[in-house]
């Protein structure tokens, strides 16, 4: 029989709590369904704009810690989990990141990214384990995400990861009054309770996705992988990129596609470096060793050269 005192009712967060908008979901037409979500999703606007100041200093500290040779990790389990794997994955295309700059962290590991594995969530001791087996150290960033707030997974790894020095960051979408947690940065996304009460991987994920996605541009701003709003950094792997790679060439140069064409071929495929050769007149090593110099800032390059 199930030991109803070890299972306290979790029915006072936030994300648990049912809502009076939906109280007739089950009742609705489709198109009166879609606009309660729609009505219901513009919290999710709102949350982020008063998690602002966190994420700011979610930014400027993570890019610190990752130009120091740190890393970023994101950690959760379930739908939260699986939004921090999305974003990591997305970072090596978008900013040619060597894979293990960021690494999402799933409890359950890959299996559980397609197949339901959610009862790894509280073993808090699990979170301990993958902190030793990453090696994350006091150069890293760790950011447990948890819509509930209470995963102990997710737990277990902050306080293990604290214990070596880590920046720790918290997200999660109920209120510190109902979920304290100690870590160095606390990011609180309060969308309400869900249209289907208890499904966080509505308006909480897509508030955490949202999160997510100007943490990680933003803390890739900072190092230098855009130029403008360019992703001078995006790495020419198939035809989309290699002709995204063409556009940016010839809007920012003026030059024809046939020349921009030779020019990214010249610089070795490498999008930031042919702007800087084109600018400069410096051959492709040239101008690594001025990027690299300036730590990958493009301006800072430029100006240096050219005095624009």
């Amino acid at each position: 029989m199930m030991d109803l005192e070890a299972l306290p009712s979790r029915g006072y967060l936030l994300t648990e709590q049912v809502n009076p908008a939906s109280q007739h979901l089950d009742q609705l037409t489709p198109l009166e369904l879609v606009d309660l979500f729609n009505q219901e999703d513009a919290q999710t606007l709102r949350a982020i704009a008063q998690a602002r100041e966190a994420l700011a200093q979610t930014i400027t500290a993570t890019a610190d810690r990752l130009r120091q040779g740190g890393r970023l990790f994101y950690i959760g389990a379930g739908t939260s989990g699986r939004l921090g794997v999305l974003d990591a994955a997305e970072c090596p295309p978008t900013f040619c990141t060597p894979p293990d700059l960021v690494q999402g962290i799933l409890a359950g590991g890959e299996a559980a990214l397609v197949r339901s594995s959610e009862g790894l969530e509280d073993r808090y001791e699990d979170g301990v384990a993958v902190v030793r087996d990453r090696q994350i150290t006091a150069q890293d960033v760790l950011i447990g995400i948890t819509a509930g707030g209470t995963t102990p997974y997710v737990h277990g790894a902050l306080d293990a990861a604290q214990a070596v020095g880590a920046l720790t960051v918290f997200m999660a979408c109920v209120p510190s009054e109902q979920v304290p947690c100690a870590a160095d940065i606390d990011i609180r996304l309060l969308v309400g309770p869900e249209l289907l009460a208890g499904s966080t991987r509505l308006k909480a994920g897509t508030a955490t996705k949202m999160a997510l996605n100007i943490i990680s541009t933003g803390v890739m701003v900072q190092l230098g992988k855009v130029y403008g709003n360019r992703m001078v950094d995006v790495a020419v792997t198939n035809r989309k990129l290699l002709d995204r790679a063409l556009r940016i060439l010839t809007d920012l140069t003026g030059i024809d596609r046939a020349a921009a064409a030779d020019l990214l071929e010249r610089s070795g495929y490498q999008v930031k470096r042919a702007l800087l050769m084109h600018w400069t007149g410096l051959d492709a090593l040239a101008a690594q060793a001025l990027l690299d110099q300036h730590n990958g800032q493009l301006h800072a390059a430029k100006t240096a050269a050219t005095g624009a």
